[in-house]
């Protein structure tokens, strides 16, 4: 038997996650959970249009749209809190902790919303209960991607970090499309338009709410990585919330990184997702019915890319794949837009889309791994969640409303540019930085652990 311990722990648990069987099952359930947090968070924008008026007075529909697009919003700006408290419990609880509470508080938003009464009902107790699931789910998908990207980096080994770490985005991309498919199902087979404003807008959240219960239990019996168990035990008080902050200041580099290799792929990554089915609509002048073809068969092959490209990085590194997606972004987004805003046919805008989503997966395979290899294990969750939670609050969160923003002024080529500069930008910090795979934390955690280890 042995013992593993970081210098200065205390106390050391044996090894838990040596198993190939363990692993595979731990890296399950952290994306598992993944799928279904990213599934509420996207089921509420996916049926707002019939939703809206329950929580509302009745106005006219704009006004209804508006008020539950503003809480969307303000679910987006919750996210940088969240991803601060939850990476503070990631750090002092650990990983699987701070995911079973992550996908818990989830459920607890898409109940609330499932069985909210009316306005009709409880008047401005409609909203007000709205407002505060969406600060519920705000707070908790502002935690997962810290935990999970943690987690999943963790768990996995050297040699196949990329690959398992990408399946973050493959589920993430997964949720957005099972909300996709859920509405697509209701709307075509189950529900007539009445009956879905009345009250089959609710099914989605109730099914939301159990798949989160499930998640939870898969969570709950995952295994702890091996090296948040090294540091159990190593203070006798747990840090408190700012005390955590004070810690990861002493890693400004790392957290900068963090911010710079962010702002190019989300500003990116929600122009070609988010943003391309109003896109498609407005600007090309495809039906909404193509476009929400067009988007979901994109979507769905640019999740297939994605563990390609962390399988890749395992054996070239992160840096090239960064790197790859910075040069071609910046060369490649006006003509590609450009074209795009100007094509006719469907098969030729889905063709565009999908060269843009092959050179933004360079970014989205990797990028989780690339910030968990940064951090330390003592900081690991919340150096990774909150820079980035900020960061995709500041640039992904507003592509959508900039965007709209120039083409209503009259000026849309204008965001092409603005696509480019911010990737510019991160393309600067791409050439500046090390290859985390050569120079990555977590090898060094383990390199400690093994060389610590007591027979």
């Amino acid at each position: 038997m042995t013992d593993t311990a970081l210098p200065g722990a205390t106390s050391a648990p044996a090894t838990t996650q040596s198993s190939v069987g363990s692993r595979l099952k731990s890296i399950f359930g952290g994306s598992v959970g993944n799928l279904v947090e990213w599934y509420d968070w996207y089921a509420y924008s996916a049926f707002s249009l019939y939703f809206a008026k329950s929580f509302f007075p009745k106005s006219d529909p704009t006004a209804e749209l508006l008020n539950a697009a503003a809480i969307f919003a303000l679910g987006f700006i919750m996210r940088p809190i969240g991803g601060w408290l939850m990476g503070v419990y990631a750090d002092s609880y650990g990983r699987r902790a701070a995911l079973s509470l992550s996908v818990l508080l989830m459920c607890g938003g898409s109940l609330v919303i499932a069985l909210t009464p009316s306005y009709a009902t409880i008047g401005i107790w409609a909203p007000a209960l709205l407002v505060l699931a969406r600060l519920v789910q705000g707070i908790s998908l502002g935690g997962e991607y810290g935990a999970s990207a943690t987690y999943l980096s963790e768990v996995a080994t050297k040699e196949s970090r990329g690959f398992y770490s990408s399946f973050q985005y493959v589920t993430l991309i997964m949720g957005q499309l099972t909300a996709l498919a859920v509405l697509l199902i209701l709307q075509f087979f189950v529900l007539t338009s009445a009956q879905l404003e009345a009250w089959g807008w609710r099914i989605p959240f109730i099914i939301g709410a159990l798949c989160a219960v499930v998640a939870f239990w898969l969570r709950r019996n995952m295994v702890e990585s091996d090296q948040f168990e090294a540091l159990r035990g190593q203070k006798a008080q747990r840090p408190s919330l700012f005390s955590h902050l004070k810690a990861l200041s002493q890693h400004p580099r790392a957290v900068m990184v963090v911010v710079g290799l962010t702002m190019g792929g989300t500003v990116a990554f929600y122009t070609y997702t988010i943003y391309m089915q109003k896109f498609l609509v407005n600007t090309v002048g495809l039906t909404k019915d193509q476009s929400t073809l067009i988007s979901a068969a994109a979507l769905f092959l640019f999740m297939c890319l994605q563990p390609v490209f962390g399988a890749l990085s395992d054996r070239i590194g992160r840096r090239p794949l960064l790197i790859g997606f910075g040069v071609l972004g910046v060369t490649l987004t006006v003509p590609l837009l450009s074209t795009l805003a100007t094509t006719k046919s469907p098969l030729m805008a889905f063709a565009l889309i999908m060269v843009a989503l092959l050179i933004v997966s360079g970014y989205t395979s990797i990028n989780a791994v690339v910030k968990a290899e940064l951090f330390p294990a003592e900081v690991r969750a919340i150096g990774v969640a909150l820079p980035y939670a900020i960061t995709v609050s500041l640039f992904g969160g507003t592509a959508e409303y900039i965007a709209l923003y120039f083409k209503a002024a009259g000026v849309e080529s204008y965001y092409y540019w603005y696509v480019t500069f911010c990737i510019a930008c991160s393309l600067m910090v791409y050439l500046a930085m090390p290859d985390t795979r050569k120079s990555s934390h977590i090898d060094r955690d383990e390199d400690r652990l093994r060389a610590t280890t007591i027979d």
